[in-house]
C-alpha cells in the first residue's frame, strides 16, 4: 500500500483510527477492513486520535448514517448517491444493494491519495469535486433521485460556506435528500477542547442550535429529521449514557433534508 502518514490530512486520521480500532475488537459494532488496512500500513501510533468519546461518536454516526441510507435506498433502490467530502470513507460497502450508483467525491488532492488505497468499482466511482462549486455534478448520470451525504465536512465551514454548499446542491440537483452532520455553537467556541480534533490544526466553523437554521440559508429544503449521536452512544456504555445527559447540547447530530 503506497501511502504515508503525510498523505493523510489529520482530521481524516480520526475516523480512520477509530474505525480501524473498532474493527479490531472481538465484537465490533462496525467493520471497516479498509480503514484497518490503511492504519496498519502507516505503522505509526494514532492512539491520540482515538479517545473514548470520539470513538463512541464515530461509531454512532457510522451506524446512524448507514441505517438512514439503507432506509432511503429501500424507497429509492436506483438512486444516485454522492459521498461529498468522502475522505477515506467507504459507505458504499456498507449499503450497496446491487443497483445504486455511487460517487465518492472530494478535492483533487484527497482523491489522488484515496486512489492509492481504493479502486473504482462497479457502480462506485471516485470523482474530483468541491463542496462549494457544482462543476463536478455535470459528470453525474441523470436519475429520478439523488442522495447526498455530507459527513465530517460542514462543521469546518463558515456560515457563508454552508450557504454556498446548500445552494449549490439545490441548484445542481432537481430533487434529492441531504444527510448532513451538524454541530452545536459550543464546538465553534470551544473546539480546542475536543478530545481528538485538538490534536490537529483544524478549527470548527459555524454551529447551529437546530437543523432548521439551515432552512434560512436554503428555503428550498425542508428538514425531515434530526437526531443526536447521543441516541446511539447511550446504548452501549455507562459513560455514553452519562454523556447523553451532560452533553445533550454538545454532541453532533444527523439531520436529513429533502427538496
Amino acid at each position: 500500500m503506497d501511502i504515508t502518514f503525510g498523505d493523510i490530512q489529520e482530521t481524516a486520521l480520526i475516523p480512520l483510527a477509530i474505525k480501524a480500532s473498532e474493527t479490531a475488537r472481538h465484537n465490533p459494532r462496525i467493520r471497516d477492513e479498509k480503514a484497518k488496512a490503511i492504519i496498519d500500513a502507516l505503522g505509526v501510533d494514532v492512539s491520540k486520535y482515538d479517545p473514548f468519546l470520539s470513538h463512541e461518536g464515530v461509531v454512532a454516526r457510522t451506524i446512524m448514517f448507514r441505517d438512514t441510507l439503507k432506509y432511503l435506498l429501500k424507497k429509492y433502490p436506483d438512486a444516485v448517491c454522492i459521498n461529498l467530502g468522502c475522505g477515506f470513507d467507504d459507505k458504499f460497502s456498507q449499503v450497496d444493494n446491487g443497483r445504486l450508483r455511487w460517487f465518492d467525491v472530494d478535492l483533487p488532492d484527497q482523491i489522488a491519495v484515496r486512489r492509492k488505497v481504493f479502486q473504482d468499482r462497479d457502480r462506485c466511482t471516485m470523482l474530483d469535486g468541491d463542496a462549494l462549486d457544482g462543476a463536478w455534478t455535470k459528470a453525474l448520470p441523470r436519475a429520478d433521485m439523488y442522495i447526498i451525504v455530507v459527513e465530517g465536512v460542514l462543521e469546518y465551514f463558515s456560515k457563508e460556506q454552508v450557504k454556498t454548499c446548500l445552494n449549490m446542491l439545490c441548484d445542481c440537483f432537481p430533487h434529492g435528500y441531504l444527510l448532513a452532520e451538524l454541530h452545536y455553537p459550543f464546538l465553534e467556541k470551544h473546539g480546542s477542547h475536543h478530545d481528538a480534533v485538538k490534536h490537529t490544526n483544524a478549527t470548527f466553523g459555524w454551529g447551529t442550535k437546530s437543523g432548521r437554521d439551515y432552512l434560512e440559508l436554503e428555503p428550498r429544503m425542508k428538514l425531515l429529521s434530526e437526531h443526536s449521536y447521543n441516541e446511539e452512544m447511550r446504548k452501549y456504555t455507562i459513560r455514553g449514557k452519562l454523556f447523553a445527559i451532560i452533553g445533550k447540547k454538545i454532541n453532533n447530530r444527523l439531520a436529513v433534508y429533502q427538496w
